[in-house]
């Protein structure tokens, strides 16, 4: 198999026979999980020419993550305002993207996940030619408005991807039923749980007083993080009236709320759970201080999909809130359990996991299906195959074995 990037045949100035490959991402969720990917090509100077290019769908999120990791863009493109539509945001990065991508010529451009970013750079790639590699690839709901917009973003990706890196055998699953061919797949595992490994410590250190004061007290920590645009509304209004009813009726129960940005989110927590005892309202800490908080929660509520996958990793349970996952072997290993997004099932759902000691064992203590922290490494391997610079095609991960 070979995808001729940057072959002898094709080389281009300035790089040699190194595959230029240039990495970009948006969003805070995006550069965690791609960074371990940065630092292993980064690593491979003698294979790979690599560059970042950062749109910043979000902005100060992302910075921490990049100043966290080390990854220093050699683009940003500073997209981020305020209450951006998605219309506003996939041109934009559409247009930016247009002139890096001219002057490069990379022989491969990496995507991830399901923003509007990886949906944009990846058209972007098409309309020049480039090839295309999806990290994190074949995830679906099988809804197309859960989650809005991320399951269609992720399908209109796949149609013009060229090297699909699926975390899990499922996801390959999927691809191979709309047609992606078997040679253009890759099972690498999650690389999310590549950048866990590289954070979570038993002697950390956090940066805010405050969390490190509240994980001394003796009640159970619940975190909570919602923030999925199809939540908004109501959704978000059960959650924190379930929350609060939960906490008003036990007395062993703290709440840890992250209130993101967003007005949907932040006006109606404060509305609802300002000023109510053992309810904690807090701004969306650093990826390190997250990460090692959610290692020593109790368990979480939330609508996230990267926390499905994190959290397994860690011991700690998920109740999802939503009615439907594109994570189907979270499920199946028994790790998360959705609750669906009205009052009644939430809160219902929140106090069987308080009341239910056998379950909540059971969830705690079953194996993560999502990787086993060398994804990026699997990935690199990938496409040096892709390119004929290995002979043998990198062995698949496999969850179970």
């Amino acid at each position: 198999m070979g995808l001729a990037l940057g072959t002898k045949g094709d080389l281009k100035p300035g790089r040699g026979n190194r595959i230029l490959v240039l990495s970009i991402f948006g969003t805070r969720p995006e550069a965690i999980k791609m960074a371990p990917v940065v630092k292993e090509l980064e690593s491979r100077s003698d294979f790979f020419l690599h560059k970042t290019v950062v749109t910043a769908q979000h902005r100060e999120m992302l910075d921490q993550v990049l100043e966290h990791f080390g990854i220093v863009p050699a683009y940003d493109l500073n997209l981020m305002t305020p209450r951006q539509s998605l219309t506003d945001t996939c041109t934009r990065v559409l247009v930016g993207l247009e002139g890096i991508l001219k002057s490069e010529r990379p022989d491969l451009i990496l995507v991830h996940g399901d923003t509007i970013t990886t949906f944009a750079a990846a058209l972007a790639g098409f309309f020049q030619k480039t090839k295309v590699g999806h990290v994190e690839a074949g995830l679906r709901s099988g809804k197309k408005y859960e989650p809005f917009p991320e399951e269609m973003n992720r399908r209109l990706t796949a149609a013009v991807t060229d090297l699909h890196f699926a975390p899990t055998p499922t996801a390959k699953k999927n691809l191979l039923m709309e047609g992606i061919k078997e040679e253009d797949i890759f099972v690498t595992g999650n690389t999310v749980i590549d950048a866990l490994y590289r954070t979570v410590s038993d002697g950390y250190t956090f940066s805010s007083a405050e969390i490190a004061r509240l994980l001394h007290e003796k009640e159970r920590l619940i975190l909570v993080d919602v923030h999925r645009r199809e939540n908004f509304g109501q959704t978000v209004r059960d959650v924190c009236r379930a929350v609060k009813d939960v906490v008003l009726s036990r007395d062993d129960v703290r709440i840890l709320f992250s209130v993101h940005k967003n007005p949907e989110i932040s006006t109606v927590a404060h509305e609802i759970l300002s000023g109510v005892e053992r309810i904690h309202l807090f701004s969306p800490l650093s990826y390190p201080d997250w990460s090692n908080l959610l290692a020593r929660a109790y368990f979480v509520v939330t609508d996230s999909g990267g926390i499905q996958e994190e959290a397994p990793a860690l011991g700690t349970p998920v109740l999802v809130v939503r009615n439907a996952t594109e994570r189907p072997e979270a499920l199946l290993a028994c790790t998360v359990m959705l609750i669906g997004t009205s009052y009644e099932r939430i809160r219902s759902g929140i106090e069987r996991l308080l009341d239910d000691d056998r379950l909540y064992r059971k969830m705690a203590c079953s194996k993560n299906p999502y990787g086993d922290g060398h994804a990026a490494e699997r990935i690199a391997e990938a496409i040096l195959y892709a390119t004929g610079r290995r002979t043998e095609r990198p062995p698949a991960y496999e969850p179970f074995s």
